[in-house]
């Protein structure tokens, strides 16, 4: 018998026995596939997904903690912002007093050497006029003597001389 070739459409469509075999064929390889294959490909999932949940899990976790850390950084940050304020202030309060001891016994220093050098002025002055009653009384007591014409030899009388003299100068002040 001879085969008539097929034209048109009729090229595409296959015959009914080809298509019965394809599909044995086919439900074969589905059952070999989905028995055989299947679980493994179903265990590589589940694994899979598993590890991705746990790397999620562990994501999760990670960002817990960073945030756990990042408070407690923050805290700490804060307290030492805190601690070293108070450090400023009390070094600051402890500078101030310093320059108001240095500055008190600055003071005190300064009154204590001007009330020696008033003192020593005083005890000068005071050295200075017993040494210029002294030379006074002297050189009243050689004018005297010069003026008398004779010498006066007597302390007695030369010590009152000279006391009223000096007497008479300090009055005419």
């Amino acid at each position: 018998m001879m085969t008539q070739a097929a034209s048109g459409i009729d090229l595409f469509i296959p015959e009914v026995y080809d298509i019965v075999w394809s599909l044995i064929i086919l439900v074969i390889v589905a059952v070999f596939f989905y028995k055989f294959f299947m679980p493994k490909f179903n265990a590589i999932f589940d694994e899979r997904a598993a590890k991705i949940q746990g790397n999620i899990a562990k994501a999760e976790q990670a960002r817990k903690d960073a945030d756990e850390a990042k408070a407690k950084y923050e805290a700490q940050l804060s307290t030492a912002r805190v601690d070293a304020a108070k450090i400023r202030d009390d070094a600051r309060a402890e500078a101030s007093h310093i320059i108001a001891d240095a500055r008190s016994r600055a003071e005190s220093d300064a009154a204590q050497i001007t009330a020696s050098a008033q003192r020593s002025i005083e005890s000068q002055h005071q050295q200075a006029i017993v040494s210029l009653k002294g030379e006074v009384g002297a050189l009243a007591t050689a004018l005297a003597g010069k003026i008398l014409g004779a010498k006066l030899e007597d302390n007695d009388v030369q010590s009152s001389m000279i006391d009223s003299m000096i007497d008479d100068l300090g009055a005419k002040k």
